[in-house]
């Protein structure tokens, strides 16, 4: 008999297993547990799963958001899996790497990530942070982002080390018991009445009449628009010159790209923003004596209450030294006690 030649049969977990669920597991959807156990296999394969009843918790039946419990004894059928979701991480070219430390004990960890480098693996990038770190750190259980920053963004970023420091902190995202505070640069010297940033925002793809681009993008929209997100950005101006203006901005709601949106609606774009800013301004800056190549967005400030202790933290990331170098080339002397590598709140 001739081999049958076409797409390699991917190899099949030999048979039912039972997993205990730990307090790493603890509070998951099944389906979300399950799609994370068998990466690669379709959703649609794993919700048959559920509804034929081949998942079983304490030998049950279950729904797909039945939640997961300590101690809790899941049946898994053997399941077909693609190979390259069995691949060894070695096999998969994501090179491990350390980040600076701002936090850290047995719930949770926050560095400052650098900007250029993105959170994780996606529309175009093979690997981010939490690949890399996962790969750093080979015996960790456990390590999830607990909320997001952009590619370009530089500053703290928060991540579980536990199921259930996770659940917490994003509850308390969710809630707006978390405050995220920015330092922002932008052109020209920002009206000491605007304070309050409110306009709607509403989230897109790009090319949306054209050719797609599948690139997510943001605009203000009216009030009474149906598709306008509530965004609410604080600002306060925490240096200037006749040239610049270094802002605070503080989030209350977390809409995707609403800093940049927001500013750039006003007029103030922030410098070096390569979606919403000044092209011509940021080409320039980028070839001055005293250059910019990137957008002056750093994440400073993140204040949440310990998912463990309930304490409240104030963790704050230094400007990178690009900024500071900037920061200090184009601010007036006078406004240099506060661009400095340590910033204290006010």
């Amino acid at each position: 008999m001739k081999p049958i030649i076409g797409r390699k049969i991917a190899p099949t977990v030999p048979s039912v297993t039972t997993v205990c669920i730990d307090d790493n597991s603890a509070g998951q959807r099944v389906d979300n547990f399950l799609m994370r156990h068998f990466k690669g296999v379709p959703k649609t394969h794993i919700y048959r799963m559920i509804r034929s009843g081949e998942v079983r918790i304490n030998k049950g039946r279950i729904a797909a958001d039945t939640r997961l419990a300590p101690g809790d004894l899941l049946r898994l059928p053997p399941v077909r899996v693609p190979e390259q979701a069995l691949a060894p991480p070695t096999m998969r070219h994501v090179p491990a790497r350390d980040f600076v430390v701002v936090f850290e004990d047995d719930g949770l960890l926050v560095i400052d990530k650098p900007a250029t480098v993105a959170v994780h693996g996606g529309s175009g990038v093979s690997f981010g942070v939490i690949e890399q770190l996962r790969m750093a750190r080979p015996t960790a259980k456990f390590l999830e982002l607990v909320h997001r920053l952009d590619r370009d963004t530089s500053g703290l970023l928060l991540i579980a080390k536990k199921r259930s420091a996770l659940t917490h902190l994003q509850h308390q995202f969710r809630e707006r018991q978390t405050h995220k505070t920015y330092l922002v640069m932008v052109a020209g010297q920002w009206p000491a009445k605007l304070k309050v940033l409110d306009k709607p925002l509403h989230k897109y793809v790009l090319g949306e009449n054209e050719a797609q681009t599948g690139e997510r993008r943001v605009r203000v929209v009216a009030r009474d628009d149906p598709n306008g997100m509530a965004s609410v950005t604080l600002v306060k101006v925490r240096a200037s010159s006749k040239d610049v203006s270094l802002l605070e901005v503080t989030l209350k709601t977390g809409r995707t790209h609403q800093i940049r949106v927001h500013l750039a609606s006003e007029g103030y774009p922030i410098l070096g923003d390569d979606k919403y800013g000044n092209f011509e301004l940021n080409k320039a800056l980028a070839h001055a004596s005293t250059s910019l190549k990137r957008m002056f967005l750093h994440a400073w400030q993140l204040q949440f209450n310990h998912p463990i202790s309930g304490e409240r933290l104030v963790l704050m990331a230094d400007l990178p030294p690009e900024l500071l170098h900037f920061s200090q080339h184009y601010l007036l002397p006078d406004s240099a006690s506060v661009i400095h590598n340590k910033f204290t709140a006010s």
